[in-house]
């Protein structure tokens, strides 16, 4: 095996254990940020964009897990996220044959910025519980559920445009618009972004984007280090995670929309 790709392999499996890491500390599938650094190790675009996909599922399905025996993880959000936000994911990966992505990208970008700068200056976790439950009358509110419904039918086109899991958008939509607790707005974001990713890796893999020697190591890296992200936000203060959080929203929000601005003023 040659040198130079020994060190890209060693390269995927660095990101994967950052990915993971992150994935399970803040409920999230990680393929936005595997996607790019992917992209900077020499991984063709199509691979870079798919082959995070599969890699992901088994990570947050096992950080999920450890939510879950947490008593953490919302059932109820979880299935309704997965029955519309399935078909709606399916619904957009057919729909990018007819939108451009820059439109949808701002407005993404535009959401994550928002919600990072609400987590920072206007925080609810301002104690820490052990263990959150959402009030049982909240969830018979209708208007609770018509928010659940379009939060996954949302999210999930978004995640089909995008082909990503959506978790980026899933637990943040899940603490300000659902007004879960930060650790129950993860749980349940791991939970759904598993399912969400589905699609995607197998109309992907259909269209053979997806190096599985890529996906195999990204997973080697991932899957141990996202259920130890897990492990330290189910012990950390949720006011702490909410700022920290906060904060990567806001980076990461303010990064997308000073990428699709650099790229359309260098046109």
């Amino acid at each position: 095996m040659e040198l130079h790709l020994l060190f890209q392999y060693a390269g995927i499996f660095t990101i994967g254990i950052v990915v993971g890491f992150l994935g399970g500390l803040f409920g999230k599938g990680g393929s936005a940020i595997a996607t790019p650094m992917l992209s900077l190790l020499g991984i063709p675009g199509f691979i870079a964009v798919a082959a995070p996909l599969p890699a992901t599922i088994p990570g947050t399905l096992i950080a999920s897990a450890e939510y879950w025996r947490s008593n953490l993880l919302d059932r109820v959000v979880v299935l309704w996220s997965i029955l519309i936000g399935v078909p709606a994911t399916i619904a957009g990966s057919y729909l990018t044959e007819y939108t451009g992505p820059t439109p949808l990208l701002i407005i993404t970008g535009l959401l994550v910025l928002g919600f990072g700068i609400s987590f920072l200056l206007f925080p609810q976790e301002k104690k820490d519980h052990s263990h959150p439950e959402e009030p049982a009358a909240k969830k018979q509110n209708p208007g609770w559920y018509c928010r659940l419904v379009l939060i996954s039918l949302f999210i999930g086109l978004i995640s089909g445009l995008l082909a990503n899991s959506g978790g980026f958008l899933l637990a943040p939509s899940y603490a300000r618009i659902l007004r879960q607790p930060i650790k129950q707005a993860f749980a349940c974001s791991l939970a759904v972004s598993a399912f969400l990713a589905l699609p995607g890796t197998i109309v992907h893999a259909s269209l053979g984007h997806i190096d599985w020697m890529v996906t195999l190591i990204l997973g080697l890296g991932s899957v141990p280090f996202s259920m130890l992200g897990a492990k330290v936000a189910i012990k950390s203060k949720s006011s702490l995670l909410e700022t920290i959080y906060g904060l990567l929203l806001t980076i990461l929000g303010a990064y997308f929309l000073f990428k699709i601005v650099y790229k359309a003023w260098a046109l």
